[in-house]
C-alpha cells in the first residue's frame, strides 16, 4: 500500500466515524459544548479529556481480590517452639542497686503531713521534705472553708471545664490569680504538671521555633516534645549565650516564611534553684521579636513582697510576659495550675489545650483553697517574712559553715539544693553515681537523727533525641524544703543535724 492509499483510508475512516457520531442522539449538543469549551478555556478541555480517559481506563481495568493471602500454617510443635524462644520485654525496667537500697529505707509518713510528721516506725521527725512552706496544711480557717465548699459543691465536678465542669469558684480563682499577678486574664488547669506541657503545644506547632534554657524542668521538656517544634538550647541562665542563639535563629529565618518563635524558661529553676534575669530576658525578646513563656511553678507564691513571683521580685510588669504559667499546689496548698496572659491567649487555650479540654475540672474545694491562700499572702505579708527568716537561718547553718557542700538556690528560695563542692568531688574522686550514693547516705543519716529531707532526682531519659541529647543533667543534690511552720530555733537545729550528717558521711568515705 502506497502513501496515497493510506491517506485515503484514514480520511475514509474519519468520515465514517464523523457520520456515525452525528447520527447519535445529542451529538450536536456535545459538539457545541466542546467547541465552546475549547474557545473559552482550552486547559479545562484538556483536563476533562484526561479525566474521561482515566475513567474509561478505570472501568476497563481488570478486577483484583482484596482478600489477604493465607498465612503459612504452623504445626503445634512449631508454635510451641516459637513461644518458648520468645521473651517479652518488661513493662518497667529493673530498678538499679541504688534504687533498691533507697526503696528499702524509704520513710513512710503516717497521718497528716506537717512540720512535725510521724513515720510508720513510730518516730516523729522534722519534715523538711515537703512543699508545705507556709504550713497552710494546719491552718484551721482553710480547713473550714474547704469543708464548707465540699458540702456545697461535692467532691468534684466530674466533667471537663468546657462541658459542665466549670463552676463559679473556678471563675473566681481565675479572676483572683489574674488580679494578683496584674494580668488581663487567667485560665486554671486541674493538674499542675500538665499545665505547661499542654500550654506549649497549644501555641507552638511543627515548624515553629522554641529557644529554651538547658536546665528547664521535665514538664517543660514534655511540652516541647509534644509540640514537635524546632528546638534551640542556650546555656543555663546565660543571657549572652541566649542572645547569640536568638541572633542565629533570626538570621536563619530572615529569608524563610514567617513562623512563631518562643523563648521558654523558668522563674525559679527546679533543677538548680537559681532565679532568672527577667528584665534582660524581656529586653532580648522585644529586640528579636520572640514571645516569652515563663514557668513560675516554683516562684509563684514564694518570690516578691506578696508572693506574685519573679515579676514582683524584679519589678517587671506582668503584661510584658506573654504567658505566665504557675502552680496552685505546693506553697498555696491547693492543686492545679494556671496560665495568665491576654484575653486572646487565655481563650485560645479553652478550646485547644489538651489537658484543659479533656480533663475533669479542678475540685471546687481546691479552687476555693487557692483563692484563700492567695488572699492570705496579699493581706498578711508577715507570712512571707517569717518564711524568709527561716531560710536565712538554714543558710547560716549550711552553706557558709560546711566544707563539703554549697547551696545553688536563690537566697529567697525555700527549696534549698545542696550540691557537693567541686573540690570535694575531685578529692574524693566521685562519679555522678557515687555522688547520688553519698547523698542518699546523708538522707538516711538525717532521718536517723530526726530530720526528714530528700534528694534531687535526675532527669528521666524517656525523651526524644532533640530533648535528651543536649548534654545537660542536674548535678546530684540534697533537697531541703524550709517551712515557716518551724521556729527559728527548730530550723537552726535541723540545719545543724544536716550539716553534721554531711560531714560524717563524707569524712568516713575514703
Amino acid at each position: 500500500m502506497d502513501l496515497n492509499e493510506a491517506q485515503g483510508t484514514i480520511v475514509r475512516l474519519f468520515n465514517d466515524a464523523n457520520t456515525q457520531f452525528h447520527k447519535m442522539p445529542g451529538s450536536a449538543i456535545i459538539l457545541r459544548y466542546i467547541k465552546s469549551s475549547y474557545q473559552n478555556d482550552p486547559v479545562r478541555s484538556a483536563i476533562e479529556l484526561f479525566l474521561f480517559l482515566f475513567a474509561v481506563r478505570y472501568l476497563l481495568a481488570p478486577s483484583y481480590s482484596t482478600q489477604k493471602k493465607k498465612h503459612v500454617e504452623l504445626t503445634e510443635e512449631e508454635i510451641d517452639e516459637l513461644v518458648d524462644d520468645w521473651t517479652p520485654e518488661p513493662l518497667v525496667a529493673a530498678p538499679a542497686q541504688l534504687q533498691d537500697s533507697e526503696n528499702e529505707k524509704r520513710p513512710i509518713i503516717v497521718g497528716p503531713t506537717g512540720p512535725k510528721s510521724k513515720l510508720s516506725n513510730g518516730k516523729t521527725v522534722t519534715n523538711l521534705a515537703s512543699y508545705n512552706v507556709y504550713n497552710f496544711v494546719a491552718n484551721e480557717t482553710l480547713k473550714e472553708k474547704a469543708i464548707q465548699t465540699l458540702r456545697t459543691y461535692g467532691v468534684g465536678p466530674c466533667g471537663p471545664p468546657g462541658f459542665y465542669g466549670t463552676q463559679d469558684v473556678h471563675m473566681k480563682t481565675e479572676a483572683d490569680v489574674a488580679a494578683h499577678l496584674g494580668s488581663p486574664a487567667c485560665i486554671v488547669y486541674a493538674q499542675s504538671f500538665s499545665t505547661i506541657s499542654s500550654v506549649i503545644p497549644s501555641f507552638s506547632k511543627r515548624g515553629d521555633i522554641i529557644v529554651a534554657d538547658k536546665a528547664v524542668n521535665f514538664s517543660i521538656r514534655k511540652g516541647i516534645q509534644i509540640s514537635r517544634s524546632t528546638v534551640r538550647w542556650f546555656e543555663h541562665n546565660d543571657m549572652e549565650d541566649l542572645e547569640k542563639v536568638l541572633k542565629k535563629v533570626t538570621k536563619e529565618q530572615a529569608k524563610k516564611p514567617l513562623t512563631r518563635r518562643f523563648i521558654i524558661t523558668e522563674g525559679l529553676f527546679e533543677n538548680v534553684g537559681d532565679v532568672v534575669n527577667l528584665p534582660k530576658l524581656i529586653e532580648l525578646k522585644l529586640r528579636y521579636k520572640f514571645r516569652l513563656i515563663l514557668d513560675e511553678t516554683w516562684s509563684y507564691g514564694v518570690l516578691g513582697r506578696t508572693g506574685r513571683g519573679v515579676t514582683e521580685a524584679q519589678n517587671v510588669d506582668a503584661t510584658e510576659v506573654d504567658m505566665i504559667i504557675g502552680s496552685l499546689s505546693g506553697p498555696l496548698c491547693a492543686a492545679g495550675g494556671f496560665c495568665a496572659g491576654t484575653e486572646e491567649v487565655v481563650e485560645h487555650q479553652r478550646i485547644s489545650s489538651a489537658s484543659y479540654t479533656y480533663s475533669a475540672a479542678l475540685p471546687a474545694l481546691l479552687a476555693t483553697t487557692a483563692s484563700e491562700t492567695i488572699a492570705m499572702l496579699q493581706e498578711q505579708p508577715d507570712i512571707l517574712a517569717g518564711l524568709r527568716e527561716n531560710i536565712k537561718s538554714m543558710w547560716a547553718q549550711l552553706d557558709p559553715r560546711s566544707d563539703w557542700i554549697k547551696c545553688t538556690s536563690a537566697v529567697d528560695n525555700p527549696v534549698m539544693l545542696l550540691v557537693l563542692k567541686p573540690e570535694t568531688v575531685a578529692s574524693k574522686n566521685l562519679s555522678l553515681q557515687d555522688q547520688d550514693q553519698v547523698l542518699q547516705e546523708v538522707v538516711d543519716e538525717c532521718v536517723a537523727n530526726g530530720v526528714l529531707i530528700t534528694r534531687l532526682k535526675s532527669m528521666p531519659a524517656a525523651l526524644g533525641a532533640g530533648l535528651r541529647d543536649q548534654g545537660w543533667q542536674p548535678q546530684p543534690a540534697l533537697k531541703v524544703c524550709v517551712t515557716s511552720g518551724l521556729t527559728k530555733k527548730e530550723t537552726e537545729k535541723a540545719g545543724t543535724v544536716i550539716r553534721h550528717a554531711i560531714t560524717k558521711i563524707i569524712t568516713r568515705r575514703k
